[in-house]
């Protein structure tokens, strides 16, 4: 038994996790300051210094009410909901190359050769407690919420796994290592100037990959129900939906899932489109342990980076009509991937690198 293996495999697992949970902790603190600052008012700022203690204390808050269980629910799946809503979003990330190498140790949990599909396998299965959420509560809004809620991520995960399809045609695997190892090799796949692109047909294709880029990020804001795709959670039309009837820690785990899944979703827009932990000029873990460590700074900023962007379209865009979200769904970018497929494909048939 390699007993080096499972130890450091724990320590990540703990590193990884730990970082996540503390840095979902800050993104829930860094977006109320957000929103004040877009709304010209102060937000937390009494917890500790400038408000940086308030975290701690909503999570005080969260574990110190009532459980409080309505009679008319059914049990079992009420709460099981709840965790089923935030597990895949923590399950996610294991696959995702958080760095290059630290003290000769790869920065990711699981380096499987079918990376991307684990991604859509286990994040798929978040919609179930959402849906379990609603139908356990038995109640209206509730369940008007999980049924949007399964409608909704049905219609955009397949625009989510055809925007990575041209990716996958120009590495030519599944592996999330091999995409950063191709960005390494040959640029970013949405900045061919970061990197040495001097191949005409890696111009081109950055052209199809930014186009990839953006209905993937925008199908990730609907799989992670973000504004302006928050209508199974709509506060002024389902009083909150799907978690209408949840209190205390329960209504805690779909609070704590919205935000993991907003990361580990940023983390996968970082791995497959903005080169992961490499940035151009620094060198990675082999060249020593402190490269080791800019390298998963970098990650973790970009990250950061991006969970910023999700923050400013939230407090800028109203939300959509449901006519208007499956609409955009499924006549438009659903269209936009699937021709988007066939001119990578054209592009590496005639300009092969």
């Amino acid at each position: 038994m390699d007993y080096f293996f499972i130890a450091t495999s724990i320590a990540k697992i703990v590193g990884l996790l730990g970082f996540v949970l503390g840095l979902m902790n800050y993104a829930v603190y860094a977006e109320r300051r957000v929103s004040a600052l877009m709304q010209d008012r102060l937000g937390p700022n009494r917890v500790g210094f400038a408000g940086l203690l308030q975290p701690i204390a909503d999570a005080g808050k969260f574990l110190l009410k009532e459980q409080f269980t309505p009679a008319h629910v059914n049990k079992f799946y009420y709460f099981l909901a709840p965790c089923l809503a935030m597990i895949p979003a923590v399950i996610t990330i294991s696959v995702v190359p958080f760095g290059s190498t630290l003290f000769g140790v790869p920065m990711v949990i699981a380096d499987i050769n079918v990376g991307i599909l684990f991604v859509f396998a286990i994040a798929s299965l978040g919609v179930y407690g959402i849906v379990l959420a609603g139908w356990a509560s038995n109640s209206k809004y509730p369940f008007l919420g999980g049924v949007r809620s399964s409608s909704q991520m049905i219609s955009y995960e397949l625009s989510l796994g055809l925007a990575v399809i041209p990716i996958f045609m120009l590495v030519g695997n599944l592996r999330l290592t091999s995409v950063v190892q191709y960005q390494i090799d040959h640029g970013w796949l949405i900045a061919p100037f970061a990197g040495d692109w001097t191949n005409l047909g890696r111009w081109l294709l950055a052209i199809p990959m930014l186009i990839s880029f953006v209905v993937f990020l925008i199908a990730i804001l609907a799989e992670t129900n973000r504004l302006p795709f928050d209508l199974p959670e709509a506060e002024q039309e389902l009083a909150g939906g799907y978690h209408t009837e949840y209190a205390s820690m329960k209504f805690g785990l779909f609070f704590l899932g919205e935000y993991i899944a907003m990361i580990t979703g940023s983390a996968i827009i970082v791995t497959l489109f903005l080169g992961a932990w490499y940035f151009p000029g620094i060198p990675d873990g082999s060249h020593g342990w402190i490269f080791g460590l800019i390298n998963i700074a970098v990650f973790f900023t970009k990250v950061c980076a991006l969970i910023f962007l999700f923050m400013w379209v939230r407090w800028t865009l109203p939300r959509f009509r449901w006519d208007q979200l499956m609409r955009l769904g499924w006549l438009f970018f659903f269209e936009i991937a699937l021709v988007n497929i066939f001119l990578v494909a054209i592009i590496i048939a005639y300009f092969p690198s």
